[in-house]
């Protein structure tokens, strides 16, 4: 079964064009080293939480949003190996592909997928 990286942050909303950029870049990438899907997703109806929430987890600030983000993988096994490569990867270098935002509350993780309906 498929394996799935998530990946939620907090975007300058008036960066929204540069983050495209740089997802549309990165997902070169990660689909080259073997990424089936990679998929963005720009806030529109995030609602606060008191407890918890997406704001919350990522220290949104009022002129940001919250990017929810996933890239399925054929395995963990291909993921794993795929990551050591990309990680390497010029185009995945700062400098050449800069983060249009605070990377420190970037959250993420690696998933087993459980249930696909």
């Amino acid at each position: 079964m498929s394996y799935v990286d998530g990946f939620i942050a907090a975007v300058p909303k008036e960066n929204k064009e540069k983050y495209l950029a740089h997802a549309e870049k990165a997902s070169v990438v990660f689909k080259e080293y073997g990424a089936i899907k990679v998929v963005e997703c720009w806030g529109d109806d995030v609602p606060e939480g008191e407890v918890t929430s997406f704001l919350l987890a990522v220290q949104c600030k009022e002129n940001e949003t919250v990017v929810f983000s996933w890239v399925i993988w054929p395995s963990k096994s291909e993921r794993d190996e795929a990551w050591a490569k990309i990680m390497e990867d010029e185009r995945m270098n700062p400098e050449n592909n800069p983060m249009p935002f605070d990377g420190k509350r970037l959250i993420y993780g690696g998933f087993d997928k459980i249930l696909e309906a």
